[in-house]
Protein backbone atom coordinates (compact mmCIF):
# COMPACT_ATOMS: atom_id res chain seq x y z
CA UNK A 1 0.00 0.00 0.00
CA UNK A 2 1.60 3.71 -1.10
CA UNK A 3 0.63 5.76 1.96
CA UNK A 4 1.22 8.99 -0.36
CA UNK A 5 -1.56 7.61 -3.07
CA UNK A 6 -3.87 7.33 -0.57
CA UNK A 7 -2.80 11.11 1.39
CA UNK A 8 -3.26 12.24 -2.18
CA UNK A 9 -6.54 10.53 -2.68
CA UNK A 10 -8.15 12.37 0.74
CA UNK A 11 -6.40 15.18 -0.52
CA UNK A 12 -7.80 15.53 -3.92
CA UNK A 13 -11.44 14.26 -2.27
CA UNK A 14 -11.16 16.97 -0.08
CA UNK A 15 -10.96 19.64 -2.55
CA UNK A 16 -13.81 18.37 -4.93
CA UNK A 17 -15.89 18.68 -1.67
CA UNK A 18 -15.01 22.20 -1.16
CA UNK A 19 -15.57 23.16 -4.05
CA UNK A 20 -18.99 21.53 -3.96
CA UNK A 21 -20.10 23.42 -1.03
CA UNK A 22 -20.72 26.58 -2.26
CA UNK A 23 -24.17 24.94 -2.93
CA UNK A 24 -23.98 26.32 1.11
CA UNK A 25 -23.70 30.22 0.66
CA UNK A 26 -27.37 31.35 0.94
CA UNK A 27 -27.67 28.43 3.53
CA UNK A 28 -25.28 29.95 5.21
CA UNK A 29 -26.34 33.36 5.15
CA UNK A 30 -29.60 32.62 6.52
CA UNK A 31 -28.27 30.60 9.07
CA UNK A 32 -26.15 33.12 10.47
CA UNK A 33 -29.01 36.05 10.55
CA UNK A 34 -30.85 33.65 11.99
CA UNK A 35 -28.28 32.53 14.70
CA UNK A 36 -27.36 36.67 15.27
CA UNK A 37 -31.25 37.41 15.41
CA UNK A 38 -31.53 35.03 18.29
CA UNK A 39 -28.89 36.34 20.41
CA UNK A 40 -29.73 39.83 19.71
CA UNK A 41 -33.22 39.08 21.00
CA UNK A 42 -31.60 37.66 23.97
CA UNK A 43 -31.92 33.34 22.97
CA UNK A 44 -29.39 31.16 23.29
CA UNK A 45 -27.92 28.79 20.86
CA UNK A 46 -28.62 24.78 22.14
CA UNK A 47 -25.91 22.62 19.88
CA UNK A 48 -26.10 18.85 19.91
CA UNK A 49 -24.30 15.94 18.16
CA UNK A 50 -22.56 12.60 18.51
CA UNK A 51 -18.82 11.32 18.68
CA UNK A 52 -17.12 13.93 15.96
CA UNK A 53 -20.56 15.99 15.98
CA UNK A 54 -20.40 16.26 19.51
CA UNK A 55 -17.15 17.44 19.27
CA UNK A 56 -18.17 19.77 16.78
CA UNK A 57 -21.20 21.25 19.01
CA UNK A 58 -18.59 21.99 21.62
CA UNK A 59 -16.13 23.55 19.28
CA UNK A 60 -19.44 25.81 17.80
CA UNK A 61 -20.18 26.79 21.41
CA UNK A 62 -16.84 27.15 22.89
CA UNK A 63 -16.07 30.13 19.66
CA UNK A 64 -19.50 31.98 20.39
CA UNK A 65 -18.87 31.54 24.46
CA UNK A 66 -15.13 33.03 24.35
CA UNK A 67 -14.76 34.05 21.17
CA UNK A 68 -13.94 33.37 17.46
CA UNK A 69 -11.64 35.86 15.60
CA UNK A 70 -12.67 39.07 16.78
CA UNK A 71 -12.80 40.72 20.42
CA UNK A 72 -16.35 40.70 21.10
CA UNK A 73 -18.66 40.07 24.11
CA UNK A 74 -19.25 36.41 24.83
CA UNK A 75 -22.16 35.10 23.58
CA UNK A 76 -24.82 32.65 24.74
CA UNK A 77 -24.48 29.08 24.04
CA UNK A 78 -24.52 25.41 25.24
CA UNK A 79 -23.15 22.55 24.29
CA UNK A 80 -25.51 19.94 25.40
CA UNK A 81 -22.55 16.83 24.97
CA UNK A 82 -21.02 17.97 27.92
CA UNK A 83 -22.73 17.27 30.98
CA UNK A 84 -21.89 13.41 31.92
CA UNK A 85 -24.16 13.91 34.75
CA UNK A 86 -27.06 14.57 33.14
CA UNK A 87 -26.53 12.72 30.09
CA UNK A 88 -25.94 9.03 31.95
CA UNK A 89 -28.54 9.93 34.29
CA UNK A 90 -30.72 10.64 31.37
CA UNK A 91 -29.81 7.49 29.29
CA UNK A 92 -30.12 5.75 32.42
CA UNK A 93 -33.80 6.73 33.52
CA UNK A 94 -34.87 6.92 30.37
CA UNK A 95 -32.97 6.28 27.19
CA UNK A 96 -30.43 7.63 25.15
CA UNK A 97 -32.63 8.74 22.54
CA UNK A 98 -33.75 11.50 24.62
CA UNK A 99 -30.40 12.63 26.04
CA UNK A 100 -30.47 15.51 24.34
CA UNK A 101 -34.63 16.20 24.35
CA UNK A 102 -34.73 16.27 27.79
CA UNK A 103 -32.02 18.91 28.35
CA UNK A 104 -33.96 21.11 25.57
CA UNK A 105 -37.33 20.38 27.62
CA UNK A 106 -35.61 21.60 30.50
CA UNK A 107 -33.95 25.14 29.30
CA UNK A 108 -34.71 25.74 25.78
CA UNK A 109 -37.10 28.69 25.17
CA UNK A 110 -38.96 29.89 21.93
CA UNK A 111 -36.37 32.40 21.57
CA UNK A 112 -33.59 29.95 21.40
CA UNK A 113 -32.06 27.70 18.65
CA UNK A 114 -30.84 24.49 18.18
CA UNK A 115 -27.63 23.63 16.40
CA UNK A 116 -28.89 20.07 15.78
CA UNK A 117 -25.60 18.01 14.07
CA UNK A 118 -26.06 14.40 12.41
CA UNK A 119 -23.31 13.38 9.37
CA UNK A 120 -26.17 11.03 8.31
CA UNK A 121 -29.10 12.88 9.14
CA UNK A 122 -29.93 9.30 11.44
CA UNK A 123 -29.20 9.64 15.17
CA UNK A 124 -32.27 9.39 16.87
CA UNK A 125 -31.38 11.61 19.80
CA UNK A 126 -30.53 14.27 17.06
CA UNK A 127 -33.51 14.09 15.81
CA UNK A 128 -35.55 13.27 18.69
CA UNK A 129 -33.53 16.82 19.97
CA UNK A 130 -35.10 18.73 16.90
CA UNK A 131 -38.59 17.32 17.30
CA UNK A 132 -38.41 18.60 21.01
CA UNK A 133 -37.03 22.18 19.71
CA UNK A 134 -39.86 22.45 17.32
CA UNK A 135 -42.88 21.64 19.62
CA UNK A 136 -41.06 24.31 21.82
CA UNK A 137 -41.48 26.89 19.45
CA UNK A 138 -37.92 26.86 18.88
CA UNK A 139 -36.05 27.20 15.45
CA UNK A 140 -33.30 24.44 14.30
CA UNK A 141 -30.34 24.95 11.76
CA UNK A 142 -29.14 21.75 11.08
CA UNK A 143 -25.74 20.53 9.80
CA UNK A 144 -26.34 16.91 8.02
CA UNK A 145 -24.74 15.21 4.82
CA UNK A 146 -26.02 12.15 2.65
CA UNK A 147 -29.49 12.85 2.14
CA UNK A 148 -30.04 14.54 4.95
CA UNK A 149 -32.25 11.58 6.35
CA UNK A 150 -35.16 11.67 9.26
CA UNK A 151 -33.33 14.73 10.57
CA UNK A 152 -33.96 16.92 7.33
CA UNK A 153 -37.52 15.46 7.19
CA UNK A 154 -38.08 17.24 10.79
CA UNK A 155 -37.15 20.64 10.05
CA UNK A 156 -39.88 23.78 9.19
CA UNK A 157 -40.09 26.01 6.56
CA UNK A 158 -38.23 28.64 9.11
CA UNK A 159 -35.20 26.12 9.91
CA UNK A 160 -32.03 25.57 8.08
CA UNK A 161 -30.61 22.44 6.75
CA UNK A 162 -26.71 22.85 5.63
CA UNK A 163 -26.22 19.39 3.80
CA UNK A 164 -22.63 18.82 3.38
CA UNK A 165 -22.28 17.42 -0.37
CA UNK A 166 -20.67 14.26 0.19
CA UNK A 167 -21.92 10.84 1.25
CA UNK A 168 -18.37 9.91 3.13
CA UNK A 169 -18.12 10.43 6.21
CA UNK A 170 -14.62 12.44 6.76
CA UNK A 171 -15.74 14.99 4.11
CA UNK A 172 -19.39 15.51 5.70
CA UNK A 173 -17.32 16.30 8.82
CA UNK A 174 -14.62 18.58 6.92
CA UNK A 175 -17.49 20.83 5.46
CA UNK A 176 -19.54 20.66 9.06
CA UNK A 177 -16.22 22.08 10.39
CA UNK A 178 -15.80 24.71 7.61
CA UNK A 179 -19.82 25.61 8.10
CA UNK A 180 -19.41 26.44 11.86
CA UNK A 181 -16.46 28.59 10.88
CA UNK A 182 -18.16 30.34 8.37
CA UNK A 183 -21.37 30.65 10.85
CA UNK A 184 -19.25 32.20 13.66
CA UNK A 185 -17.52 34.38 11.59
CA UNK A 186 -21.30 35.60 10.38
CA UNK A 187 -22.07 36.35 14.13
CA UNK A 188 -19.34 38.34 14.51
CA UNK A 189 -19.60 40.45 11.93
CA UNK A 190 -22.99 40.81 12.52
CA UNK A 191 -22.53 41.47 16.23
CA UNK A 192 -19.54 43.97 15.27
CA UNK A 193 -22.22 45.89 12.81
CA UNK A 194 -24.35 46.39 15.90
CA UNK A 195 -21.68 47.98 17.88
Amino acid sequence: MNLLTRIDDHLQAALEVHRAASVLREPLQRAGQLLYGCLREGGKILSCGNGGSAADAQHFAAELVNRFEVERRGLAAIALTTDTSILTSIANDYAYERVFARQIEAIGRPADVLLAISTSGHSPNVVTAVEVARAQGMRVVALTGRDGGPLAARLGADDVELRAPSQHTPRIQEIHLLAIHCLCDAIDQLVLEEA
